[in-house]
């Protein structure tokens, strides 16, 4: 579905990427991790149409979306939900939800997509005329990640949704996510700073340090890599 090939990408002067290549395939279960500047937050960008790559492709059910403006990319079906959930503050929750739906496609099914995005988190449901900036942190990310579903995509890319939540609510997200990827069919690309629940909850994984890949495999046997466990786990 999405591949990602010998992509470079830099701000600037200043190149953050090198030679970055992997794969998600239809439905499957993604995760990135890596230490605090190895180039994760930055790999998503360049996936999701924010930051072009300075050499490299990216194709996305085939297609060649490499130099694609985002709006483009999202129409075709990838969603990203960014570090820092980026909500309209002064908008309730459930204006938040509509304003994921702008595509002619996705406002058509709006109704339909948000009692699913409810019946997902009933908390928004609880507070859909709640202004966002009144919601706590975890409830913010939640509504960050229903905003993103309301586009309906294919492939979601999310950028630490554990940041700054708390431990139970943390759980209650990453429970959710695991249900939007077995039972909506969504392929997920997580980067998430928590790496043992990363490599918990998806199938494979990537390890990118310094702007490069450096070890891939199946999560549960990166869980059991030695350099895995000293670098990440402090085992």
């Amino acid at each position: 579905m999405l591949k990602v090939e010998n992509v470079d990408a830099a701000y600037g002067d200043l190149q953050v990427l090198w030679s970055v290549s992997l794969d998600v395939l239809k439905g499957e279960f993604v995760s990135i991790i890596g230490s605090n500047g190895a180039g994760k937050t930055t790999l998503l960008k360049t996936i999701s149409g924010m930051l072009m790559p300075k050499r490299g492709g990216i194709k996305f059910f085939e297609q060649d979306v490499t130099f694609l403006e985002p709006h483009k990319r999202a129409a075709l079906g990838i969603g990203h939900v960014m570090e820092g959930r980026r909500l309209f503050p002064y908008l309730t929750v459930e204006e938040n939800l509509k304003m994921g739906a702008y595509l002619k496609e996705a406002w058509e099914k709006r109704k339909e997509t948000l009692e699913l995005v409810f019946e997902l988190f009933p908390r928004l449901k609880e507070r859909r005329k709640q202004r966002a900036g009144t919601l706590s942190g975890g409830e913010q990310q939640m509504l960050a990640i229903g905003r993103a579903l309301m586009l309906r995509p294919k492939l979601l890319l999310l950028d630490e949704p554990s940041l700054g939540i708390a431990p139970k609510l943390t759980l209650s997200i990453f429970d959710t996510i695991k249900k939007i990827n077995e039972y909506e069919g969504v392929a997920i690309l997580l980067v998430e700073q928590n790496v043992h629940m990363a490599l918990n909850i998806s199938e494979r994984s990537y390890v990118l340090e310094n702007g490069r890949i450096v070890l891939e495999g199946a999560s549960k046997e990166l869980l059991n890599n030695p350099r895995v466990k000293k670098a990440y786990l402090g085992r």
